[in-house]
């Protein structure tokens, strides 16, 4: 489902340009003595239900007014992922509070803009939203490797860099499979996230 291996080389090399854009900062994670906030960002549809994932371009659509609306109030954004009925996304802010009144902004738009197309004026588009401070280096890494494992935990893809709505592939190609392997075994996963997008809830 919108594998990553079916773009063509055109596209591919037009979504790594675009994520290159975002300045991505792979190689470490940011300061502790920062005076900025470095959070977890994350919110669903409506009882999970796949209404980002109508069609591939709505999804692309969305995940690019999703980091150009964060880029008005972040320092970077180090991961995202996007999937069908919710999102997650990584980031360094120096101002949290600006984080939330940003997303309510895109959310209410895009809800307005997808109830029309799908005839579905009144339906409740979005339900869960959480910002999680990061608290430890472990905790940046772990957060990345579940941001960036998403799509194979819910069985869209068998390999990170076969979805192309996040920022694994380039990750992967800015660090490399060796170092990449190394930090998905120094941060497991573990229980991390669990719970949180079960279909269930």
């Amino acid at each position: 489902m919108y594998e990553w291996r079916k773009m063509t080389p055109q596209q591919r090399h037009e979504a790594f340009e675009y994520r290159r854009k975002c300045r991505l900062p792979w190689h470490g994670p940011p300061h502790p003595q920062s005076v900025l906030t470095t959070c977890h960002i994350s919110a669903a549809c409506y009882e999970h239900q796949p209404i980002i994932g109508k069609s591939p371009k709505r999804m692309a659509d969305f995940e690019a007014q999703l980091l150009e609306s964060l880029a008005a109030c972040t320092k970077e954004i180090f991961a995202w992922c996007v999937l069908p009925n919710h999102y997650h996304v990584l980031l360094e802010t120096p101002d949290l509070k600006a984080v939330s009144p940003e997303i309510k902004r895109l959310h209410g738009r895009l809800a307005f803009q997808w109830n029309g197309e799908d005839g579905a004026r009144g339906r409740k588009v979005w339900h869960r939203f959480s910002d999680r401070a990061i608290r430890s280096e472990s905790h940046f890494w772990a957060t990345m490797n579940y941001d960036h494992h998403n799509p194979v935990h819910h069985e869209y893809v068998a390999r990170w860099q076969d979805w192309p709505f996040s920022s694994a592939a380039a990750f992967l190609e800015e660090v490399g499979k060796e170092r990449a392997e190394e930090i998905w075994k120094v941060y497991p996963l573990l229980d991390y996230g669990k719970g949180w997008d079960d279909p269930g809830l």
